[in-house]
């Protein structure tokens, strides 16, 4: 059975053969000097067929599109016939040649045709302007080969494909789906900017970090005009400003033949190597067809008037919804599961989506509580950030068990903990955020000598949260070079910001010491440094936590933007002797083991934990427990590294 489509193609492949046989007829004539009733039975053959089709015919949506004179429209013909119609290589090569290689040119249109103009192959006209067709190289203009561009000959034909040379610039528009009702919201507005007369529409900027969730209102915009999408990510257009021109030219080009609208994606203001910034912005301007432009933060246009939009991820209660909506049908009752959903993991609709049915993927009808886990676990691994060369991720294996501290420092530890698990509830069901978004980052110093157990203590959050923990490299991070510092914490946050993983700055003082008085321009930029790493620690929305054994050295103006501030105490003796107890695991076996002894050793738990594990290889090359003998061997050589002598008091009655 036929389909409309079918339908219509067939005749569109009827309508084309009938019109290029009008064209090749009138070249006949011309080259016979016979009579033109051929032609005009063409000709009326044609347009009876028009008549008949449900649907115009592409070659006539072609020509309407681009406002194609009736000679333009026969160059067109011509040219597709070359490639149709075996007999126009005859036709083209002229009387007494076999048409081998031949191909159409201008001047052979001129002498055919009785309505042409020289105006037709002017640049400005859409012959050339839409490179609809393309002037080979030649002695001159009229005698130079024209060819059909491949895609106009798709699209004449009825097939629909994009052209190749966009292909790699491409990005896939987002599967049909069920938005946020901001989102909704904000694309009907741009529907609606787009549905007003104008000369030239406006250039619709949308601004935001999440690029899915742009891409998604886009696509939601263009669905209500009954419009495709093309998503361009302007970075890949490595060329120079006239390799540029064209490729918006095809751009807009494809845009025109597939009813669609453009989505170009300029995040990074060196979006061209080589091409200047104000020469893109000319050149988008330039483009005729609905545009979008997505990019961080806004843009200044020169000439054309643009209307801006926020759009970030769906609101906290708009997040809450989608996990219902996909969630309920499999395990209802997940109220309190999904609350802490959206309090960690800031999701869009489709990695809500993707999240979901993971989860629920081989496991029609799982407990409430395992599908809760398997769905954090899965959120965790999607949102898990891309900081490579900038931060490395710690597997968190320590509990509360393994970290040895006085109750004032440990309290404030699990006072962090709640902090982070409750800010969803505090910040927006209780309304603090709508006061204002200042200071609703969680942050963290952890202050105290090395190896005092500021890292571990991460590494419990980390686990006591079940989040990932990622120590920054600092040596990565700054950067000699004015700007760059900010770019690379850039980078830190915003990679980190959709699952609010822990952030550790180690040795913090390093990057956020004391600001300095401003004496020449690296001063000035040192302190904007400072400012800056300010004011995304306060609207980070996860924990971000500095280390550093000098807290003198940090400057006091940041110390009071910090929430916590942990003091990590050298360790006395019995915490010492405490952190001994716990240092081996089950699995280690040990013999005569003086705990008190031990612990006379004036060493913290960094030091303590080197101590054992070196301790434990000695006893294993012995196939022996570990016992005080290897201890001390161990120690004296933990301690020769420190450059620190063992006291006759430290080694008392060890062995």
């Amino acid at each position: 059975m036929s389909t409309p489509e079918s339908t219509w193609f067939e005749a569109n492949q009827r309508y084309l053969t009938a019109a290029v046989a009008e064209v090749r007829i009138a070249l006949e004539t011309h080259l016979t000097r016979g009579p033109a009733e051929a032609a005009a039975a063409a000709e009326e053959a044609r347009a009876g067929m028009l008549a008949a089709m449900p649907q115009p015919p592409a070659l006539e949506v072609l020509s309407a599109t681009f406002g194609l004179s009736s000679f333009e429209r026969k160059i067109l013909l011509l040219c597709a016939g070359v490639e149709l119609d075996s007999r126009f290589a005859a036709l083209c090569s002229g009387p007494g040649k076999n048409g081998v290689g031949a191909a159409p040119m201008f001047s052979l249109a001129l002498a055919a045709f009785p309505d042409a103009h020289w105006t037709a192959l002017s640049p400005a006209r859409p012959l050339r302007r839409w490179q609809l067709i393309e002037v080979l190289p030649g002695d001159a203009l009229t005698t130079s080969p024209l060819r059909i561009d491949e895609r106009i000959l798709h699209y004449m034909a009825g097939v629909a494909c994009v052209d190749e040379r966009l292909r790699p610039a491409l990005a896939a528009p987002p599967p049909a789906q069920e938005i946020a009702q901001s989102h909704q919201e904000i694309a009907l507005e741009i529907a609606g900017v787009w549905s007003r007369p104008a000369a030239l529409l406006p250039i619709v900027q949308l601004c935001g970090d999440d690029v899915a969730a742009r891409r998604v209102v886009a696509a939601a915009a263009a669905a209500h005009l009954r419009m495709g999408l093309h998503i361009v990510d302007t970075r890949g257009i490595r060329a120079g400003f006239a390799e540029v021109r064209a490729f918006l030219a095809l751009l807009e080009r494809e845009a025109i033949l597939g009813t669609s609208a453009l989505l170009l994606e300029c995040d990074d203001p060196d979006t061209a190597p080589g091409l200047p910034e104000s020469a893109l912005v000319n050149l988008i301007e330039q483009v005729r067809s609905p545009v979008m432009v997505a990019t961080r933060a806004p843009r200044h246009w020169t000439y054309r008037s643009a209307v801006l939009f926020d759009v970030g991820k769906p609101k906290a209660a708009e997040q809450a919804e989608l996990w219902h909506r996909v969630l309920d049908p499999a395990c209802p009752g997940l109220n309190g599961q999904v609350s802490a959903l959206v309090s960690q993991f800031s999701f869009n609709s489709g990695a809500i989506r993707s999240a979901a049915e993971q989860a629920l993927r081989g496991a029609p009808e799982p407990p409430a509580g395992m599908l809760a886990e398997r769905v954090w676990d899965i959120c965790r691994t999607q949102a898990r950030p891309r900081l490579e060369g900038l931060a490395q991720r710690i597997d968190a294996a320590a509990g509360w068990e393994d970290l040895v501290l006085p109750e004032r420092q440990a309290g404030i530890l699990r006072e962090i903990a709640i902090h982070v698990r409750q800010r969803v509830k505090v910040y927006h069901d209780w309304g603090f955020a709508a006061r204002g978004s200042r200071g609703l980052g969680i942050s963290a110093l952890f202050a105290g000598p090395s190896g005092t157990g500021k890292t571990m203590a991460g590494e419990v959050l980390a686990r006591e949260l079940r989040l990932d923990l990622y120590r920054i490299d600092l040596s990565q991070v700054v950067s000699k070079y004015i700007g760059e510092t900010e770019k690379n914490l850039r980078r830190v946050f915003d990679a980190a910001e959709e699952g609010a993983a822990i952030l550790l700055f180690d040795e913090a003082d390093a990057l956020f010491g004391k600001r300095s008085e401003v004496k020449d321009s690296h001063d000035r930029y040192a302190n904007i440094e400072v400012s800056y790493l300010l004011q995304r620690m306060e609207s980070y929305r996860g924990l971000a936590i500095l280390t550093t054994n000098r807290r003198s050295a940090l400057d006091p103006a940041f110390l009071r933007r910090l929430r916590f501030v942990v003091e990590f105490p050298f360790p006395d003796a019995p915490q010492r002797a405490e952190i001994w107890r716990r240092i081996f695991p089950r699995e280690t076996p040990v013999e005569g083991l003086r705990y008190d002894r031990l612990a006379r050793l004036n060493a913290a738990g960094g030091h303590i934990r080197n101590i054992a594990v070196c301790g434990a290889f000695l006893a294993a090359n012995e196939e022996m427990p570990v016992g005080m003998r290897h201890l001390l061997s161990a120690a004296r050589s933990e301690f020769a590294k420190l450059e620190k002598p063992l006291t006759e008091a430290e080694l008392a009655g060890w062995v």
